[in-house]
């Protein structure tokens, strides 16, 4: 999925990461499929995208190892395949939560806008950060976390590798 060319070689690890991550399309639907929204429909639904343009990602986001497929059946019964981020997808929570946090210090609030914060579900204090929890400290798992978007006023819990949200299917 380069933007520009195969950064896959390059001794740039900034480039290399850049190579799987660059399109924007990558790190909303990780935000997505980390929020237990990854089955195909509400992936097209919720970020407004092709089916053309979703199942390209989705396949090259496999093959780069940041999704695995998770079969499940729908309310009829029939099978059906969803999206479950690896660990891989996992560990970019860190860098979807200094994103969010970028974005609220330089960026002007959109009318109707307003905070997303990460909560740690364990201490139950909102971190600044993604990786170490800024108010206890300890290591943090997409699974044990919450996002809260206040301009929706909704509380998101978020997943871990190999969950497909709200269906207590893993891979």
């Amino acid at each position: 999925m380069p933007l520009r060319s195969d950064w896959s070689e390059n001794e740039c690890p900034i480039r290399r990461s850049l190579d799987v991550l660059g399109d924007p399309w990558v790190l909303v639907i990780v935000r997505d499929v980390l929020q237990g929204r990854g089955r195909f429909e509400q992936l097209r639904n919720g970020l407004g995208i092709s089916e053309a343009v979703l199942s390209r990602r989705l396949r090259s986001m496999e093959e780069a190892g940041l999704l695995t497929r998770v079969d499940y059946r729908d309310g009829g019964g029939r099978l059906r395949r969803g999206y479950a981020a690896t660990e891989a997808a996992a560990e970019l929570l860190p860098v979807l939560q200094q994103l969010a946090v970028w974005s609220e210090r330089h960026l002007p609030f959109p009318e109707g806008g307003g905070h997303m914060g990460l909560l740690h579900n364990a201490c139950g204090h909102e971190s600044t950060r993604g990786e170490v929890c800024s108010a206890c400290g300890e290591e943090l798992r997409a699974e044990d976390m919450t996002w809260v978007k206040t301009w929706k006023d909704v509380s998101t819990p978020l997943v871990g590798p190999g969950v497909l949200g709200g269906l207590g299917v893993s891979a």
